[in-house]
């Protein structure tokens, strides 16, 4: 369930317009709130991947959500931009906590045959993305565009000084009803699940009490610190170019390619439909495959589709094929690359911090990036070129990951059959 919340965090993207005249502020001016959630999101990973090492999980994670159903409440109250952005912050550090959490309280129960599971929490974070424009434009009937769907690049040069909501009080009751609704309901089911996670943490203590809690198995690769170094990488490309190309290939396929605002819409919805789709099939697919053969034929499928993207950048033909294989193929990585990493080392708050904060700061930084360099070169594929160089830099870096993954193991065999001599 918190997996899906934070799926359906993403209704910023088609609620920013109305957010924006909640404030009395343009939307280019407020573009800071992207900026505010997503360093709150680093503070959150960062604060939370220590205190899930020395903390009880549920506990923490109950607490997260609580803070969380509270920003979902106060957000469509903020009248000032200033306190908005500052909201934001306080509610992204709760995304951090609730993201590094879940993930660590996931390998904390079911270890290294949890890939099923993983998968799972992955596709309920997809599924939420999904559900969260429909909440926003279908149920509540929010006034935004549906151009908003993707977060716009940030230029904190446009933030418009003048145009300061000029309300006497800082929260204050919306004009537009239909935003506070869409809010205080996931709100609600962020609130819901939050009480059942304190629920969990109440029955796992009274047992506590009741039965010693039998010593889990940890293991250390031999080169734990340099794996954990190349994950960030890996997931910092992964997520980069995964962001990157989901928020541009609207734009690209209009001014590139030639193709209808409408045409390239659907294009954009086919390349989150298959990752979305792909997502909820991985979870069959992790009961038979390993989290390694998962990540060898998602990077092969990545790497062969944007290939063939930037082979063929002007035919709307092969866009279209290829951004389906390319939205299957991103769709297990994030998942995979975690339980693949837990067959060979155990995973603290702390080390999934770590590759957490990469996938975000890939999230943050490569967007921003791009969009400054197809500025400066328009008539240059510049969001494939990323694809494709990000698919090559990833299908480089798993071996020379499984390659320290498995050394520790070679010498432990080593060890086993001289002992046994």
């Amino acid at each position: 369930p918190n997996a899906k919340i934070l799926g359906l965090l993403a209704i910023l993207g088609p609620t920013f317009q109305d957010l924006a005249e909640n404030v009395n502020r343009n939307i280019s001016s407020l573009s800071l709130i992207f900026v505010g959630r997503a360093s709150g999101v680093l503070c959150g990973t960062m604060i939370g991947g220590v205190l899930f090492d020395h903390m009880n999980q549920y506990f923490l994670l109950g607490v997260s959500m609580m803070a969380m159903a509270v920003g979902l409440y106060l957000i469509p109250f903020c009248k000032t931009a200033v306190l908005l952005i500052i909201t934001m912050s306080v509610f992204g550090a709760s995304i951090g906590a609730v993201d590094t959490g879940a993930n660590v309280l996931i390998l904390a129960l079911w270890g290294d045959e949890g890939a099923p599971h993983m998968q799972a929490l992955h596709f309920s974070f997809a599924l939420g993305a999904v559900l969260a424009p429909l909440l926003a434009k279908l149920a509540w009937g929010t006034s935004a565009s549906t151009q908003n769907h993707t977060e716009p690049y940030f230029d904190p040069l446009m933030l418009n000084q003048s145009s300061e909501a000029t309300s006497d009080f800082l929260f204050a009751v919306p004009e537009n009803m239909n935003l506070l609704w869409a809010y205080t309901s996931i709100g609600t089911y962020a609130l819901v699940v939050s009480v059942f996670l304190c629920g969990l943490f109440c029955i796992k203590c009274s047992r506590q009490k009741k039965s010693t809690a039998s010593a889990q198995s940890t293991r250390r690769a031999k080169y734990h610190r340099a794996l954990l170094c190349l994950l960030f990488l890996f997931f910092f490309f992964y997520v980069g170019a995964e962001v990157t190309f989901g928020s541009y290939i609207f734009s690209f396929a209009t001014t590139h390619v030639g193709m209808e605002e409408s045409e390239a819409a659907v294009l954009n919805s086919i390349f989150w439909g298959t990752f979305a789709a792909c997502r909820g099939l991985a979870i069959f697919f992790a009961t038979v495959l390993q989290p390694g053969t998962m990540i060898v034929l998602s990077n092969i499928g990545s790497l062969v589709s944007s290939f063939f993207l930037v082979l063929f950048d002007k035919s709307p033909l092969c866009l279209w094929i290829a951004t389906s294989v390319y939205g299957a193929s991103m769709a297990t990585t994030f998942p995979s690359g975690i339980s693949w990493i837990e067959q060979y080392t155990t995973l603290t708050g702390k080390s999934a911090a770590s590759f957490v904060i990469g996938a975000a700061l890939g999230d943050m930084a490569m967007p921003a990036v791009i969009g400054i360099l197809q500025g400066h070169y328009p008539d240059l594929p510049v969001v494939l070129y990323t694809c494709l160089g990000s698919a090559i830099f990833t299908a480089v870096l798993f071996p020379m990951m499984y390659k320290l993954a498995t050394l520790k193991h070679e010498d432990q065999k080593a060890l086993s059959t001289s002992s046994r001599l």
